[in-house]
């Protein structure tokens, strides 16, 4: 553009800048300063006001035409509720008031429950570890849904796992939700990110014949740890927090109440749902009937406490002496959480109904038990046929 149609074209905005809320931003050195007409490449300020906030929002640009193009995006966004005026707020402060409003319960998960202090250490270690050094001084209405792409591709060409990709979007998502409700941002550009898919492992099972070789193998003090894991589906943390008041080996029940957290020690369970009545079987009630009685402390305290009685047991330890017992018996070891998914399996194959098994693996729905188990159930097309075969015939007597 020449000198005289610049000049021109910042005469014609000086004389509408009130009614289309766009400024002319002449270069320090210009002579229209002193007087003069213009002699540089002027900018163009556009801006438009946000009644919410009782604020101007003010962005520059080259030329007139995307000042212009920006305002009226800008008006039609404010007036939809998809654009707010920049927040002060950065991502730095914003991940430090979530995770202190998490710790005290103020700010819940999905389920309205609050969050558990591993989730909280978690989403510490993946904000620190991944977003805050590369984003944590961007304002939180800065930060776009391009950008995080961009963040969570780098993470796959550094070679990161799809399972530290989601780890470290999870927490950012759960900022944002709680931004939104505050209406500190209008929009939240951690939805619809494409990320690499977590594909899990089928986790190891064991079925009855090997559950019962493992569980021989072991050293006599640990064997009713692993048998209740395997047989009562209990998870490591509902392992650790049980003590012998909610063992009934009268009624044959074990009443699930709480969890155990290393750091903090007793918390709720996973979900409302962890409160539960799990039955124990005979084989399990024989287990804890020898471990009461070897621990010799009357059946009060931790049913399976550490060395000095006064905390839970340590998991690492309980592993490796049970790895070590099973290399020596030339057995392929098991992890606690995969006896869990045993006990799955051996109530799929009883015959327990999928409502009744979520109810005992302490599941807040019974969608997750067949999301997690459904490949278990009886499903081929000849052993349906069977089971409708059978209840015909059953009908027409």
């Amino acid at each position: 553009m020449t000198t005289t149609k610049t000049q021109e074209r910042a005469k014609q905005v000086r004389g509408k800048r009130g009614q289309e809320g766009i400024n002319v931003r002449h270069r320090l050195n210009c002579t229209t300063r002193s007087g003069g007409s213009c002699s540089c490449q002027p900018a163009y300020q556009a801006q438009a006001w946000s009644a919410l906030e009782g604020t101007q929002i003010r962005k520059t640009f080259a030329s007139l035409a995307d000042a212009k193009a920006w305002r009226q995006n800008t008006q039609v966004g404010l007036r939809q509720g998809t654009v707010r005026a920049p927040s002060p707020t950065a991502l730095n402060q914003a991940a430090s008031e979530w995770l202190a409003a998490a710790r005290t319960g103020v700010v819940r998960n999905r389920s309205g429950d609050p969050y558990k202090p591993s989730a909280i250490r978690s989403y510490q270690h993946s904000l620190n570890s991944h977003i805050l050094p590369r984003l944590g001084s961007q304002r939180l209405t800065a930060i776009s849904h391009l950008m995080l792409q961009d963040l969570a591709d780098q993470m796959v060409t550094t070679g990161a796992s799809a399972s530290t990709i989601r780890n470290a979007i999870l927490p950012l998502r759960a900022i944002y939700r709680r931004a939104l409700t505050r209406n500190d941002v209008a929009i939240n550009p951690t939805l619809k990110l494409a990320l690499p898919a977590v594909r899990g492992r089928r986790d190891r099972i064991a079925p009855p014949q090997e559950a019962t070789a493992l569980l021989q193998a072991l050293p006599p003090g640990d064997r009713a740890i692993w048998a209740t894991a395997m047989y009562a589906g209990l998870r490591l943390g509902e392992l650790q927090a049980l003590t012998w008041e909610h063992v009934d080996l009268a009624e044959n029940i074990i009443q699930v109440e709480r969890s155990w957290d290393p750091r903090t020690g007793f918390i709720a369970p996973k979900s409302r749902s962890g409160v539960r009545r799990v039955p124990i079987t005979a084989v399990l009630r024989q287990h804890l009937l020898n471990h009461r009685l070897h621990q010799g402390t009357g059946g009060t305290g931790f049913v399976f406490p550490n060395t000095y009685g006064k905390r839970p047991f340590e998991s690492g330890r309980i592993n490796k002496r049970a790895r070590d017992a099973w290399t020596t018996a030339s057995l392929a070891p098991i992890g606690l959480h995969e006896c869990r998914h045993s006990y799955a399996s051996f109530m799929i194959a009883a015959g327990v109904n999928t409502k009744a098994l979520s109810t005992y693996m302490g599941h807040s729905s019974i969608t997750i038990t067949l999301d997690r188990y459904g490949h278990l159930l009886p499903g081929n097309e000849h052993a349906a046929a069977a089971l409708l075969n059978t209840w015909l015939a059953a009908q027409a007597k």
